[in-house]
């Protein structure tokens, strides 16, 4: 097959192939959906194709969102806690993203495309908070036109150097699978790497839910942080005691408490993600004793039914 062949593959089939490609990549499988777009944005000849191309990228695109936001409104935080299980950096924790997509409004929907890890969650994020569907609609087809746009435009104005890849790759087909093979594995690598970092950086002592009771049932002035989301507090409600911070203002959270107190965070996510990062933040302000709760909200939860469901209102600090 030659890029004659390949050209009139895509502008017989070129819409039906970027609607699948996308909207496979788009419900958060690990098919790459811009080479695709890019390619065939230079192998499609004349505006009518490139226009329906786009046409299919955003319906794909849309589609998918629509199913992660109805998923994200039906069940919640639950399938932004799956999402982040998914991930192989638990430092990318949802938590972390979803006090983004608070932060930028309608707009996170927007870019959400060009940011890596957001464009699957953000959907079921929208949904959980009950953005009107209209609004959601709107701003991911918006999203969608930009991105997918911008990688045709960037295929049709690169037509000849990609053709001549195309060619390269069809002339060299093993060599050129051996060298996406190598930029695969880079990508793996580079996640394993991320791992490994929050791993070693995980192991900083922890804090467990039966020490934290004991230290609040004796008084001791410990201080409280709820790194939880909007939408995990909204099902779950507030937590006595605890101070709502956001991952991005740390500093705000913890400003004129003394340095040397105990200082606790808590959060939802996997492996205490998003506790273990925070508390490493407010390490690097100078506070001496923090901790992340072990297990985080739902170790909490479960310690505080096992007490019948006291509430250490005691000596806590919530602020």
């Amino acid at each position: 097959m030659d890029n004659a062949d390949i050209a009139r593959a895509l502008q017989q089939d070129g819409a039906l192939l970027v609607f699948i490609n996308v909207l496979l990549q788009q419900l958060g499988l690990p098919v790459p959906a811009v080479p695709t777009l890019i390619a065939a944005g230079s192998l499609a000849f004349g505006a009518p194709a490139l226009a329906w191309m786009l046409v299919a990228a955003v319906l794909a695109s849309v589609l998918a969102d629509a199913v992660w936001y109805f998923a994200g409104r039906a069940f919640g935080y639950r399938v932004l806690n799956g999402l982040c299980r998914l991930s192989i950096n638990p430092a990318s924790c949802v938590s972390q993203t979803e006090s983004r997509f608070l932060r930028w409004g309608l707009w996170s929907l927007v870019i959400a495309k060009f940011v890596p890890g957001f464009s699957t969650v953000a959907p079921p994020i929208a949904g959980a908070l009950r953005m009107p569907l209209p609004a959601f609609l709107s701003a991911a087809a918006i999203g969608a036109a930009l991105w997918a746009g911008l990688a045709l435009a960037a295929g049709s104005l690169l037509r000849d150097e990609i053709a001549l890849l195309i060619e390269l790759a069809l002339r060299y087909g093993v060599n050129a699978l051996l060298i996406l093979l190598a930029v695969v594995a880079l990508w793996f690598a580079w996640k394993f790497w991320l791992r490994q970092r929050f791993e070693q950086m995980a192991r900083m002592p922890h804090i467990s839910p039966k020490a934290l009771g004991e230290a609040l049932a004796a008084g001791q002035p410990v201080r409280l942080i709820d790194l939880r989301g909007a939408t995990l507090r909204a099902e779950g409600g507030e937590l006595d005691g605890f101070t709502v911070a956001d991952y991005e203002a740390l500093d705000r959270a913890v400003q004129g408490w003394p340095l040397d107190a105990l200082v606790v965070t808590l959060c939802a996510c996997p492996e205490d993600a998003g506790a273990v990062y925070a508390a490493k933040e407010i390490q690097a302000l100078g506070y001496r004793n923090v901790r992340p709760l072990s297990g985080g909200y739902e170790a909490w939860r479960a310690y505080l039914a096992a007490q019948g469901g006291r509430r250490f209102r005691g000596d806590p600090v919530a602020g």
